[in-house]
């Protein structure tokens, strides 16, 4: 699988409070890897340029960039921001630190939709629900993601739709590939 030909900086949210995980979500192993190392081995043949969103120093291990959030206590997109200011390219894959499943070819499909398309955000979208955390975000959305901190517009999915944003319907066969994993039950049910 080639690398993106453009220049795109990937942040992985690892940042939640993962209070229905009950551990930190991107640390719980998964087949003998951790939830965040099965995101890196599918991101890494596309871009170096990786960056954890996180203040917890037990992703140091990873040797990849750590970085607070800017204004704490936001959610995701107080974790959006955080990126966007951190961030010098255009592009910048968005990813949640809870789907283990996601592939190489899933994260290809959706960078090249972003970089085809005049949209200033594109998600992936099951045709049910969206998932804005697996997305890539314009740096110029910035100031966008300020003003929502400063607004207290926390909400994520309603902040996407407000933007321009085109949604990837992901096919029926990659749709497990997409699953964020919050519980541990759906942790006992992943296969």
């Amino acid at each position: 699988m080639p690398r993106i030909n453009e220049e795109i900086a990937v942040y992985i949210l690892c940042g939640g409070k993962s209070s229905r995980m009950n551990t930190e979500k991107g640390l719980v192993e998964f087949q003998g890897k951790t939830f965040l190392q099965w995101i890196l081995d599918a991101v890494t043949p596309l871009t170096s340029d990786i960056t954890l969103v996180t203040k917890n120093a037990a992703y140091a291990c990873y040797g990849l960039p750590i970085i607070p959030d800017v204004v704490e206590d936001q959610g995701p997109v107080g974790g959006i921001y955080t990126a966007l200011v951190d961030s010098s390219s255009r592009y910048n894959l968005i990813l949640s630190c809870d789907i283990p499943k996601i592939t190489t070819e899933v994260l290809t499909s959706l960078i090249q939709f972003a970089i085809g398309t005049d949209k200033d955000v594109c998600i992936l979208s099951d045709g049910k629900h969206d998932y804005p955390l697996i997305g890539c975000y314009q740096k110029s959305l910035l100031p966008v993601f300020q003003n929502a901190i400063e607004q207290h517009h926390l909400k994520l999915c309603p902040l996407v739709d407000s933007l321009r944003n085109q949604k990837l319907l992901i096919t029926s066969k990659d749709q497990a590939t997409i699953r964020n994993i919050n519980t541990q039950a759906e942790l006992l049910s992943l296969t």
